[in-house]
């Protein structure tokens, strides 16, 4: 066999062996359909119904897949973190205490560094879960609740490196976190929160009044002024446009580049002609608590590249598309 691998250089023959490796990982993964059973939802109802934190512990490559589980507890709603099995043999138990779950993932469930920790946890009365391999392993034994996750083989030839063992503790991990995120009623809100700096965050958690200008920066004239100055003042704030105020302080209209444009084509005096005369008399806004990415979906939908934000009549500021890209929202 290892001289069998040792030529597998030609295209072909790699293909082949990635195609089986897949395959088998597969296979394991939908095994694990049929095999789900009350011990999957007893276990649900565990960390459902604790008071404390999901503590996920492992070592080696189930160390890895652990560390990897306890994010996406944490990120789904379940709050969690990773604790190694060997640093938790040497003080770092203490950071467990009464009413957290400890989630012990180990093929063989006889990893010495895992049963080392059981009198520790018995003695804080702390339920365990197991995502095991061996039924009749020690840690199985110990646990409240085993999780079976067991394989036919592992991926790798050789029979040896933990693939398919650990891609089906990965799966079985996603099934319990995403059962959980579906009986907590964890919605997109909940995952926007718990992920500020990605892309979903930013597109349900950032309001227009985030990402606006706003006072002295916003550009503004009169209604009565001539075309002139307008343009003096879109220049000065270098966005395009310049709201239009009547005596109240109301928005009444917007010129823009593309208004000057086609005043221009029809050929107005910009010495002459007031603003209002040639401005867009009404125009788009939006109010400053809406979320930006419905700003950004209605400048795209009308093809414009700013919106004056209003309170009510009131002006209180300009979102661009440039301030919405910059911030991520697209």
């Amino acid at each position: 066999m290892a001289s069998a691998l040792a030529s597998a250089t030609d295209d072909a023959t790699l293909i082949e062996l990635g195609r089986a490796v897949i395959q088998t990982e597969a296979q394991a993964v939908a095994a694990l359909v049929d095999r789900l059973d009350e011990s999957f939802s007893r276990a649900c109802r565990i960390l459902l119904e604790t008071r404390g934190r999901v503590v996920v512990c492992g070592i080696g490559k189930s160390g890895h897949i652990g560390a990897k589980l306890a994010a996406t507890f944490a990120s789904t709603g379940t709050p969690a973190f990773f604790v190694h099995a060997a640093e938790a043999a040497h003080g770092d138990l203490g950071m467990l205490q009464s009413g957290d779950v400890v989630v012990a993932l180990s093929y063989s469930g006889s990893s010495d560094e895992l049963l080392v920790l059981l009198p520790g946890l018995r003695r804080l009365d702390i339920p365990l879960i197991s995502l095991c391999g061996l039924p009749d392993s020690r840690l199985a034994s110990a646990s409240d609740v085993v999780l079976d996750t067991r394989v036919d083989r592992e991926a790798c030839p050789l029979g040896l490196a933990p693939t398919s063992s650990t891609t089906a503790t990965l799966a079985l991990g996603d099934a319990l976190a995403i059962a959980l995120l579906g009986a907590r009623g964890f919605g997109e809100e909940d995952f926007a929160r718990a992920h500020p700096g990605g892309r979903l965050g930013r597109r349900l958690l950032l309001r227009v009044a985030d990402v606006m200008v706003a006072g002295s920066k916003i550009p503004r004239v009169r209604d009565n002024v001539r075309l002139a100055e307008a343009l003096v003042e879109i220049g000065a704030r270098a966005l395009g446009m310049v709201n239009v105020l009547d005596a109240d302080d109301r928005l009444v209209g917007i010129f823009t580049d593309g208004d000057l444009r086609r005043a221009l084509e029809d050929g107005a005096d910009i010495r002459a002609v007031h603003v209002a005369d040639v401005m867009t008399h009404t125009p788009q806004t939006i109010d400053a608590t809406s979320l930006a990415v419905n700003a950004l979906e209605q400048m795209q939908s009308r093809r414009i590249t700013s919106l004056p934000v209003i309170d009510g009549k009131v002006l209180v500021g300009v979102v661009t598309l440039h301030a919405l890209l910059a911030a991520g929202v697209a």
